[in-house]
This record gives structure tokens, C-alpha cells and sequence, in this order.
């Protein structure tokens, strides 16, 4: 036992499942300790199963799917115009474009979306235009420190096999980092998909968990809040666990 509270302590597998369940049984256990008696912080269990049964009938998958749909294609736009932003960075000229845009993340959520507003009335395009102007501040920030993170070494061997700047840009940086890429991506999904749920219950004419969150703490159902909470833990575990099993299929040798 003295051995798992030290540091750097190496254990088996069995030993880490072991762990697991632990603290697993441990969190269920504050759950229903949380849950006796006239006042608790939590529903109860029961109460969370109803509240899967509820959503379930009242189309849960269908605005599972929008969610995801909002979601994928909101990453998709924001990936594109960030890696432009990202490889656009080491050219003088565009340095300080790049720079600007990942100032734009310390702006707040609620004064972004009021512009946006402004410009966009369609209440779909209006949640992929704040989730893309959002995420593509930060997945530009991410993707320049990939870009600075890149030993000089690798740029003198691509000089050394006579390559030209733009042939080094493309072969050091564009081909030599996209596993990187990839879990760059991964990183910046779990943020899209925590604010997936704040931007759907701002403008809620499109439905998705985040108008199912909103409709259920209107009416003060925590069971309903609670279990969709688990779902949507459980769908951006799933998707992290996709893109990384994908990264690692792809690019055997990465070691990050």
C-alpha cells in the first residue's frame, strides 16, 4: 500500500485496474451518501435513470446527432483557417495576422457572440460561426507552439538535401508535424465540445444537448441535468479516445 502513495512508482496493470475500481466504488459511494435524507446536493440514482428514460423519449438521439453535427463541422471550418493562420506564420509578411489571432482567445464568449448576431440571423450558422471564430483562436495558438517546438536541426537537414524555403515549409513543418496535428485537434475538441453545450442553450431554435440542458433547468429537473451531463461525458471521452486510437494507427511512430 506504502508503494502507491509514492512518486513515480511503477505498478502492473492489474494494480491500476485495481485503482480504478476503487475510486469507482468510492464515487458511487459519495453518491449515495450525498443523496440521504430531506436535502442532497445530487438527485438520486433513480432519479437520473428516469431522467435517461425522459430524454430518451423525448428524442435524445436526434439531438445527439445534432449536437456532433454542429460540433464536427464547427472543428472542420476552424481547422482549415487555422492551419492557414499556423503555416502562413514563419512568412514576415503574415507573422503579425497569426500573432493577432491568437490574442483574439482572451476576448469574452458573450461579446463575441453579440457581434456575430449582428451579421448572422440563421440560428444554425449563427452557433458554427461562434464555435469556428472561438476554437480558431485557440488551436492557432497551439499550432504556432508546434511550429516553434521544431528543433532548428530539422530545418539545417532539409537546407543540407538543397531545399528551398517554401520546399522546407512544406516538408519540415506542413508533412513533418501532422501527427502533431492530429493531437493538436484532439486537444482543442474537448474545448469545442464543452462550449458546444453553452453556445446550443444561447441560441436554442436548432435544438442539440445544449437546448436539452436548458429546457431542464428551466423547469428545475436535476435528474434530467445530471444524466445528461453523463452523456455528454461520456460521448467526448469517446471522441478523444477515437482521434487518439486514429493518430497512433496513422502515425505508428509518434511517441507524444
Amino acid at each position: 500500500m506504502i508503494k502507491l502513495l509514492m512518486p513515480f512508482e511503477k505498478i502492473s496493470k492489474t494494480q491500476k485496474t485495481i485503482i480504478l475500481i476503487a475510486w469507482i466504488v468510492v464515487l458511487f459511494t459519495l453518491w449515495f451518501l450525498g443523496t440521504m435524507g430531506e436535502k442532497h446536493l445530487f438527485p438520486s440514482p433513480s432519479q437520473v435513470f428516469q431522467g435517461f428514460s425522459a430524454l430518451y423519449n423525448e428524442g435524445l438521439v436526434v439531438h445527439i446527432f445534432q449536437s456532433l453535427k454542429l460540433c464536427f463541422l464547427s472543428i472542420f471550418l476552424a481547422i482549415i483557417i487555422a492551419l492557414l493562420f499556423a503555416y502562413s506564420w514563419p512568412i514576415p509578411l503574415l507573422k503579425p495576422v497569426s500573432e493577432f489571432v491568437t490574442k483574439l482567445r482572451f476576448l469574452p464568449f458573450t461579446g463575441l457572440s453579440f457581434y456575430i448576431t449582428l451579421i448572422v440571423h440563421e440560428a444554425r450558422n449563427m452557433q458554427v460561426w461562434i464555435l469556428v471564430i472561438f476554437l480558431t483562436t485557440y488551436l492557432t495558438t497551439s499550432l504556432i507552439g508546434v511550429v516553434k517546438d521544431i528543433p532548428q536541426e530539422e530545418f539545417d537537414h532539409a537546407k543540407t538535401l538543397k531545399c528551398n524555403r517554401f520546399e522546407v515549409l512544406w516538408q519540415v513543418i506542413v508533412l513533418g508535424r501532422i501527427d502533431y496535428v492530429i493531437d493538436v485537434i484532439r486537444q482543442n475538441l474537448a474545448i469545442t465540445w464543452m462550449m458546444l453545450v453553452t453556445v446550443e442553450s444561447i441560441v436554442v431554435a436548432s435544438g442539440g444537448l445544449g437546448f436539452l440542458i436548458k429546457n431542464s433547468d428551466k423547469f428545475m429537473n436535476h435528474g434530467r441535468i445530471i444524466a445528461l451531463q453523463i452523456i455528454i461525458l461520456l460521448i467526448g471521452l469517446g471522441l478523444d479516445w477515437f482521434i487518439n486510437f486514429l493518430r497512433k494507427s496513422i502515425f505508428r511512430y509518434s511517441k507524444i
